[in-house]
């Protein structure tokens, strides 16, 4: 028998769902805090699935959901599993489809597809290491490390002062960008804050600065022009995440480039992005899009319509799918979801090192075992 015909024979034997609730050191603001939308964010809610093939072959995968939403994610997740026991995981287009209109009543967005995020991220997990490659290799990687910023340390809950200090030593630890939260409903607290900040770091460390959907259309604008002569990388969401058109007219008026996406949750939303030309960064989240698959069918859209891309968090996968972009990417530095895996990235002179271990290169932690709350499995484990 070939090797080819050896891997097409083996099938998904044995799946963990496992509900993680990540405790955050500090509550959490940003704009749509001050502007009363949503309260301070004390935890996240992890998603992890494990699969494990009759083979023997493994993979580990993840997706998550803020302030609300967990509990639902898991349940979805739970329901639609049994569809992949006995599936060839070499599959997994198919199977993502198949995960898609096991739950298509409830819709094919949102947290629907944020479930199959952790399924999907899995079975690229085990694709990769079954290959002995990791992710990006397993892709095609156009890059061993990526351009990272810093996002942890400039909320809004951070005194002046300390945003100051935060961003000094990230670039010290040899992080290569600072993004700072604005959006308040004093735009002069917004417009210090960011000023100091380039004050401190001077004009060769690229500073980015988040609005997070809290300014209207006139604030935008008003606040664009602001902060035009700062030389942003980006103004990221100035306008609800649907506001394409006035994305578009910002984008079109303005040097500074936009940056939007974040908040989509499927690769409809992000093509009315990219049609609109309503960014000229793309922010795609896979767990949110619905894992790897929706996410490397967006980022060939971006590619292809010539936008910079800067995947939303999860760093931890966004190393390897930043590596395969064609044009050099921006990830998302934050250390938040650390304490979940064994394994630490490497930041080296403004650079995120992809890992070069199988796979997503990562293991849960005692600690992530710990803070689970809700477990199922489905099917038997070989």
């Amino acid at each position: 028998m070939t090797a080819s015909a050896s891997s097409s024979a083996d099938s998904i034997a044995w799946i963990r769902l496992s509900s993680c609730y990540l405790p955050l050191a500090n509550p959490i603001s940003d704009a749509k805090v001050l502007t009363g939308r949503q309260k301070p964010m004390t935890e996240i809610a992890m998603l992890f699935a494990e699969i494990e093939t009759k083979d023997g072959h493994r993979g580990l995968g993840f997706s998550y959901s803020k302030r609300a939403g967990g509990p639902g994610q898991f349940a979805h997740a739970k329901e639609i599993a049994p569809v992949l026991i006995g599936a060839d995981p070499s599959d997994i287009s198919k199977l993502w489809t198949q995960l898609c209109w096991a739950g298509a009543s409830v819709g094919r967005s949102g947290m629907a597809v944020q479930a199959i995020g952790a399924f999907d991220v899995a079975l690229y997990d085990l694709k990769a290491r079954r290959a002995g490659l990791s992710l990006s290799k397993l892709l095609g990687s156009q890059r061993d490390s990526v351009r990272c910023y810093n996002t942890s340390g400039g909320f809004l809950h951070t005194p002046i002062e300390q945003l100051v200090v935060n961003a000094a030593a990230s670039v010290e630890r040899g992080i290569g960008g600072i993004k700072l939260k604005v959006g308040q409903p004093d735009g002069a607290l917004d417009i210090r804050r960011v000023e100091a900040v380039r004050k401190q770091l001077g004009d060769q460390v690229p500073l980015m600065i988040d609005a997070n959907q809290q300014w209207d259309r006139p604030t935008a604008q008003r606040m664009c022009r602001v902060f035009e002569p700062l030389g942003l990388v980006w103004i990221e969401e100035p306008l609800d995440a649907y506001d394409f058109e006035g994305h578009a007219a910002l984008a079109a008026t303005f040097d500074t480039p936009i940056a939007t996406g974040e908040m989509l949750t499927s690769g409809i939303e992000h093509g009315e992005l990219i049609r609109h030309r309503a960014a000229d960064y793309l922010m795609p989240d896979a767990p949110r899009v619905g894992g790897i698959t929706p996410f490397l069918k967006i980022a060939a859209q971006a590619e292809q319509a010539g936008l910079g891309l800067g995947p939303h968090f999860a760093m931890e996968l966004h190393v390897h799918l930043g590596a395969v972009y064609a044009s050099e990417p921006w990830v998302e530095h934050f250390d938040w979801l650390e304490p979940l895996f064994n394994e630490r990235l490497e930041i080296k002179d403004g650079r995120m090192l992809v890992p070069t271990r199988p796979g997503l290169g990562l293991s849960l932690s005692e600690q992530a075992r710990t803070w689970t709350r809700e477990s199922a499995e489905i099917g038997q484990r070989p």
